[in-house]
């Protein structure tokens, strides 16, 4: 959780036929963040937020280093978001996908703690007052394609700044994640589920955070948006009812919960939407159209 390996950008746009334009600008902290525009045909804007561990492009889990710390849960694969680029541009969609602190060709905040969003959501603050400053941007609607801890930052944001959410019209979230239930399954399965406490205590020491303050049905309750949620119902880094207790405190009167089966694989859920994308398309037509 301090100063992770920094996973390469393997793949960009360009790669699947899409103009895009690097683009950097600051989180609210005043962090430099590096990504990318791809130009749309429409008025409507998805600002596309990664997991922890990964960046813009995705997760080259299949090429060590990488994927050696997931080989023991079979997550050592490629995570590729570039089909959900293409999927959105080819619908109309104009994308902003950046790379949160700590991780991708973005600088470094914090010291190079991960904070599961509650650091992180200075970036995705970032990303909504960086868009509302382009005069070719600041007229669109939005929506937010935010993954995992993308959608943790988007929730912790929504706790502290709701003012910069408003005009956001939709939110698709495969795999939010508290923090508490990934070390609980994990200490599970190496016989250890008792030892919590510990982790908890040796975590702050090197982030200065709580354990507590990473989890997310708190932060769920501000969420007051249209909202789709997708997790992989037997991921084994995680536990389904933490996801249920997510969605559950989610305010929204729009919400839905999309279970995926078949597998065990976390990061199959990250790959999800890029191979079926019917789900998210739907969802922001829904409520952006």
């Amino acid at each position: 959780m301090v100063n992770p390996l920094r996973s390469p950008i393997m793949r960009n746009p360009a790669d699947d036929g899409l103009e895009y334009s690097d683009i950097y600008f600051p989180a609210i902290d005043g962090v430099r963040l590096d990504g990318w525009f791809i130009p749309g045909d429409s008025d409507k804007l998805i600002i596309a937020n990664h997991p922890i561990w990964a960046n813009r492009y995705g997760f080259p889990g299949h090429i060590a280093p990488y994927g050696d710390a997931w080989a023991a849960s079979g997550n050592n694969i490629e995570v590729n978001f570039m089909p959900d680029y293409k999927h959105l541009h080819d619908a109309g969609y104009n994308i902003l996908a950046y790379d949160l602190r700590n991780f991708g060709h973005s600088a470094s905040g914090g010291g190079g703690a991960i904070g599961n969003g509650i650091r992180e959501y200075r970036d995705v603050i970032g990303s909504l007052r960086y868009a509302r400053s382009r005069s070719d941007l600041r007229g669109m609607k939005i929506g937010l394609l935010s993954r995992c801890c993308g959608m943790n930052a988007t929730m912790v944001g929504m706790t502290k700044h709701p003012g910069d959410f408003e005009g956001v019209r939709a939110i698709v979230a495969p795999q939010p994640i508290s923090l508490s239930s990934f070390y609980r399954t994990i200490l599970g399965h190496m016989g250890m589920p008792d030892a919590l406490p510990e982790v908890a205590e040796a975590l702050r020491r090197v982030t200065s955070m709580d354990l507590k303050d990473m989890d997310m049905p708190q932060y769920a309750a501000a969420v007051d948006i249209p909202t789709l949620l997708l997790q992989v119902r037997e991921d084994t880094l995680t536990m389904p009812a933490d996801v249920q207790a997510i969605f559950d405190a989610i305010p929204a009167e729009k919400k839905e919960l999309i279970w995926i089966e078949g597998t065990h694989r976390r990061f199959d859920g990250y790959n999800y939407l890029p191979n079926n994308p019917k789900p998210m398309l739907d969802w922001f037509e829904r409520f952006m159209a």
